[in-house]
């Protein structure tokens, strides 16, 4: 049984078998106490072994981290710390560990952790994180599912720049220290797997708006790669997205199914993991549960661009970065917009085309597209989504004026040509809500393994 689940139902009386790992151990000459965890809650089993007990010679071996098979009865436990104990009558030691064992009982920086990425998940802290991100994982299929959306898995390699950002890693079987050349003397792509340069890719929207064409409302959650040295706090190189995408919607239900999204997900962190979730309000972010509460009841407010930049203008100089109209919003702009201007969640609206991606719907100005990103408290930018351009002649031309080859996006032009409707979507990058629900400060520390500029480690 779970020690989850022991803890739950407390059945007394019962015998139980348990596995797990040592978290500490106090030894006298007539009685031993043994924390085991399994990885299952914040909280461990305390097990009781007396002298009689089979397995007891076997204590030495029961250092901090070594794996254990326990069997005994579950009585209630005398001290007021905690609910039941398991009186240990078999103690069966399954692996020992190396008196080198990092993880002994003081406190771990999370740099250091970042080192031994292998074993911080047998921490209190990265426990509750990888915990809380099974979670939200699960609530994000849980949302889409329930709202009528077909789940979507799109290439993770490609040959098309989404962004146009030119921010990619590239995909090649060439051999790098001599590959074939062209009569220019560039390096030949025709000779190479695909026939052409080939990239990870950096977003599935362009394949899920295929789908979407078709299917009415599809949904990808899965690895995206960024190419980008950036050394922050809310950069990786590998992450996850997700990115739905609808037919018939415009900006407003992008909005919409957005706001939902979002609330869902921080009401299944707090209903689902809420002893997780008071463990980071005590030790992490004090008073991000009520922050996330806070979210779940509020109505999210809307604001232009041109509005939004209004506003920061007025202050001005209380920013490092000076705002500006035409000027990409910074996440002290954006924290000031949902903190002070709004007091709560803020979708900015309809940004300058020149500082947004080609594939947003030019609105009638000519100036601004239909775009949206989604800030909230303390982090700023959540989301990014748009209107996606449906007009042939204006996406073809839009391309041009980026630089972009319209041959690269035959087939996605080809949407325009058959069928053409309005459509929608956004994105989220998934461990920015993770850092964002949990209070931890480095993206690093909500990813398994993380992916970084000069680190690809485990």
């Amino acid at each position: 049984m779970l020690i989850r689940e022991i803890l739950d139902k407390q059945p007394t009386g019962q015998r139980l078998e348990v596995l797990g790992w040592v978290r500490t151990r106090r030894r006298s000459k007539n009685v031993a106490f043994i924390e085991i965890n399994d990885g299952s809650s914040l909280a461990n089993l305390q097990v009781v072994i007396d002298p009689d007990s089979p397995g007891w010679e076997h204590l030495s071996d029961l250092g901090t981290g070594a794996s254990v098979r326990v069997a005994g009865t579950l009585l209630e436990s005398p001290a007021p710390s905690q609910p039941v104990e398991l009186r240990g009558e078999e103690v069966e030691v399954l692996g020992t560990v190396a008196s080198d064992y990092p993880l002994q009982k003081k406190r771990h920086s999370f740099e250091f952790l970042r080192e031994i990425a292998h074993l911080r998940p047998r921490t209190n802290t990265f426990g509750a994180v990888f915990r809380v991100r099974n979670v939200l994982s699960f609530a994000v299929h849980e949302f889409f599912q329930s709202e009528g959306f077909v789940y979507l898995n799109t290439p993770l390699i490609t040959g098309s720049d989404c962004e146009g950002a030119g921010e990619m890693f590239q995909v090649t079987t060439l051999d790098i220290e001599d590959p074939p050349r062209d009569s220019r003397g560039k390096v030949d792509y025709s000779k190479d797997f695909f026939g052409r340069s080939a990239y990870l890719t950096v977003s599935g929207q362009l394949e899920a708006e295929t789908y979407a064409c078709a299917l009415g409302k599809v949904y990808t959650f899965g690895p995206t790669f960024r190419a980008e040295d950036s050394n922050t706090t809310r950069h990786l190189s590998e992450f996850w997205m997700v990115e739905p995408e609808m037919a018939f919607t415009d900006l407003a239900g992008d909005m919409d199914v957005a706001e939902r999204f979002v609330k869902h997900l921080l009401n299944a962190a707090l209903k689902r993991a809420p002893k997780d979730m008071e463990f980071f309000d005590k030790r992490i972010a004090p008073g991000i549960m009520e922050t996330l509460q806070s979210i779940v009841d509020a109505d999210f407010q809307r604001m232009t661009y041109t509005d939004a930049v209004n506003e920061l203008m007025k202050v001005k100089d209380r920013f490092q970065y000076e705002p500006g109209w035409g000027r990409d919003l910074q996440t002290e702009h954006e924290r000031y917009l949902t903190e002070v201007v709004a007091g709560g969640p803020l979708f900015v609206t309809d940004y300058p085309k020149d500082i947004k991606a080609f594939y947003m719907r030019l609105n009638d100005d000519g100036e601004t597209v239909a775009a949206m990103d989604l800030l909230l408290p303390k982090v700023g930018e959540i989301i990014g989504g748009s209107q996606r351009e449906e007009r042939y002649q204006v996406l073809y031309d839009r391309l041009v004026s980026l630089g972009l080859d319209p041959k690269d996006y035959w087939w996605y032009l080809d949407l325009r040509r058959y069928g053409t409707v309005v459509h929608s979507g956004f994105g989220l990058g998934f461990e920015r809500m993770v850092q964002f629900v949990t209070g931890m400060a480095n993206i690093r520390d909500v990813i398994p393994f993380p992916r970084v500029p000069g680190f690809v480690e485990f």
